[in-house]
């Protein structure tokens, strides 16, 4: 029994939903995301309220049932608010830079690295170290994210790369620490 996919979700203002059939399409002010509902699931809409309701009691349909409404639920947040991640850059001399829609990366290798966000993701920096991805697809922000932060991932002796602004580098102690 899916507690989550029980949930109703509530439109806002400025989103429009449509629907045909199985597929569902959001639009809103930061963009337009479109998702296929597996089989097994529909949804209704009244007014400014979206249900997504099971069609049998499978174990298969109860698993799909919660992921569907979390789909398009952040599909909803995404194109009304948008979602980010942040990241920062420790270590000396690391730097980052945009230039046009390319983010730029110094991280101690011999060459920059450059990543190209793909279309509906922005990529920003502030004071060279920290980098804020933007965009309403969570997947794809989530994604983008750990493309940057595969890098130069935070290294256990110094906390040296890329890291996420919450995330907690577990240190090790050296040789000279026994």
């Amino acid at each position: 029994m899916s507690r989550i996919g029980k949930k109703n979700i509530i439109i806002p203002q400025n989103v429009n939903a449509n629907i045909d059939s199985s597929n569902i399409i959001i639009k809103g002010p930061k963009g337009q995301l479109a998702y296929k509902l597996p089989c097994g699931i529909t949804i209704e809409k009244n007014k400014n309220i979206l249900q997504l309701k099971k069609v049998d009691e499978s174990k298969e349909v109860k698993a799909l049932h919660g992921l569907s409404r979390t789909m398009v639920n952040n599909m909803v947040i995404g194109v009304s608010e948008g979602f980010d991640k942040k990241l920062e850059i420790q270590g000396v001399g690391y730097r980052s830079q945009v230039k046009g829609k390319t983010l730029i990366l110094n991280v101690g290798y011999s060459h920059t690295v450059s990543i190209n966000p793909p279309e509906g993701i922005s990529v920003s920096v502030e004071n060279s170290t920290l980098i804020t991805v933007h965009g309403a697809d969570k997947a794809i922000v989530g994604e983008i994210a750990a493309k940057i932060r595969a890098v130069r991932k935070p290294e256990p002796y110094k906390g040296k790369g890329i890291r996420y602004i919450e995330e907690k580098v577990r240190r090790k102690i050296g040789k000279a620490g026994k």
